[in-house]
């Protein structure tokens, strides 16, 4: 049964337990997919998939904050509102670009058949909405820009991504082909109000495990080559591999604009291997960097925090690279301004269990074993109140990380794909998150974890190494509501 649109009443948050202190959430109300990511007059924007009348998922709104540094937030009014004629039902995931001094965002147009109550059943568009000032928007007169699907496309057709190249506009949009099979379509427009189709860049293959559905692409160049990053629903298990309900993850490849495809593409590789990461959208920074965030969540998860008037939230800003057709995710450097004070800064024998206390519940970790003189060393990192919350196990052996939790009885896996005399964690806890970077953004792992006490750190070794630990306290309230 859908939502219906007679909500009026707007959510309120009735308890903060599980509020987070550093990243970004709705002011109440459910979100999820980032959307809009983008770099406008001072200010880096981000929106956000958003219901304000429930703490679960209904009609699609666009949530809108933004900071001048990725780290202090401010949350702005509500950008996109459903219920026009070209977005009755929902307004769906999008992007952004700056075009004249004028921030455009395009979005999907959501619709359901009148009388049928099935959320299967319903159809998609393209639309546009215009700012000049980046805080009130007017949807354009003439929607929708993309009025309907390709012939050989069933009804999902949705998530545009858009750029600029060569004087003209190009968007991919995620869709699902007429054989069931997920694809990522590619149009062109000069003046981001008439579009041309010029054809699937790139198809799920009949003999590969490569979903249904490929929402929210992402296209864009790192090392001279074009990456397309993308949430697939419907990728099966694979062992330790593709785990979570629906993926995100990335092909590698060369984008050929006449034909066009996507040239030489790689396997899909998953970007995040924790339980809460999908949706994610990137932009690009003034200074040259691809910066990325992700929807903490996932469709499977479960939500304690619905109880409370609020659900979801987004990952802090990442920065990705691309080295030997593997993309690197690191914490934004912007980040460091969020330590206020160093906790501890020391040499470490990690034979002995090490407990870290952090001071509150918003806290980062650098740690760095050195395995020079170790060969099968087996490293752990928990975190822990009375129980064991989280806990991340290094096999330098097998180069194998495993992370498992708690509250649930499914594991998560990655092998770091270069060796290292060293093992380096970058961890960042707030209220009820954990966001764990493994050498430098080779493996990362993404969680909500619940707990209403103090948690803290426990690292142990199976072997005498030596390690360098550093706990800082960081900021909270870096989002004004």
């Amino acid at each position: 049964m859908r939502t219906k649109m007679e909500n009026t009443k707007v959510m309120t948050v009735n308890n903060n337990r599980y509020r987070l202190g550093y990243h970004i959430m709705g002011p109440a109300g459910w979100i999820n997919d980032p959307n809009g990511f983008c770099y406008f007059k001072g200010y880096y924007h981000i929106f956000y998939q958003f219901y304000p009348y429930s703490a679960e998922w209904g009609p699609m709104h666009w949530g809108h904050a933004r900071s001048k540094d990725l780290v202090n937030w401010e949350s702005l009014p509500i950008a996109l509102t459903p219920g026009d004629p070209e977005d009755r039902n929902g307004c769906f995931s999008g992007s952004a670009i700056v075009k004249d001094d004028t921030l455009y965002l395009i979005y999907t147009g959501h619709h359901y058949y009148d009388g049928d109550d099935n959320p299967d059943h319903f159809w998609q568009n393209q639309n546009l909405a215009f700012s000049t000032d980046g805080i009130h928007f007017e949807k354009y007169a003439h929607n929708p820009i993309i009025a309907t699907a390709p012939d050989d496309n069933t009804q999902h057709f949705r998530d545009p991504k858009v750029w600029q190249r060569n004087g003209q506009y190009y968007l991919v949009l995620g869709s699902q082909g007429s054989d069931k099979l997920g694809r990522t379509l590619l149009y062109r427009s000069k003046d981001l109000k008439k579009w041309n189709y010029l054809g699937p860049i790139a198809s799920a293959r009949p003999e590969a495990n490569e979903g249904y559905m490929w929402e929210c692409p992402d296209l864009f160049t790192l090392a001279e080559q074009q990456v397309l990053l993308t949430s697939p629903q419907g990728i099966k298990a694979d062992g330790h591999r593709f785990l979570n309900l629906h993926e995100t993850g990335y092909f590698v490849g060369r984008l050929d604009y006449g034909r066009p495809s996507l040239a030489d593409r790689s396997n899909f590789t998953e970007l995040d291997h924790g339980h809460d990461f999908y949706a994610s959208q990137t932009t690009l920074a003034p200074d040259g960097r691809r910066i990325v965030m992700g929807w903490m969540a996932m469709w499977e998860s479960n939500m304690p925090e619905q109880a409370d008037g609020w659900a979801g939230a987004l990952t802090v800003p990442r920065e990705l690279t691309l080295k030997s057709g593997h993309l690197w995710m690191r914490p934004a450097r912007e980040l460091k301004a969020l330590r206020t004070a160093t906790m501890l800064d020391q040499v470490m024998h990690l034979e002995q269990p090490v407990t870290l206390r952090p001071k509150h519940r918003q806290a980062e970790i650098n740690m760095t074993a050195d395995l020079t003189t170790t060969s099968a060393a087996v490293i752990q990192l928990q975190l822990k109140t009375n129980q064991e919350l989280v806990t991340l196990t290094y096999d330098q052996a097998n180069n194998q990380l495993v992370l498992k939790r708690g509250d649930r009885p499914d594991k998560r896996y990655a092998h770091l794909t270069q060796s290292s005399a060293e093992l380096q964690l970058n961890v960042f806890m707030d209220t009820s998150s954990l966001e764990i970077f493994v050498n430098d953004g080779d493996a990362v792992f993404t969680e909500r974890f619940y707990s209403e006490t103090q948690p803290h750190f426990e690292i142990t070794s199976n072997q005498v190494i030596q390690g360098h630990v550093t706990l800082y306290d960081l900021k909270k309230h870096t989002v004004a509501f």
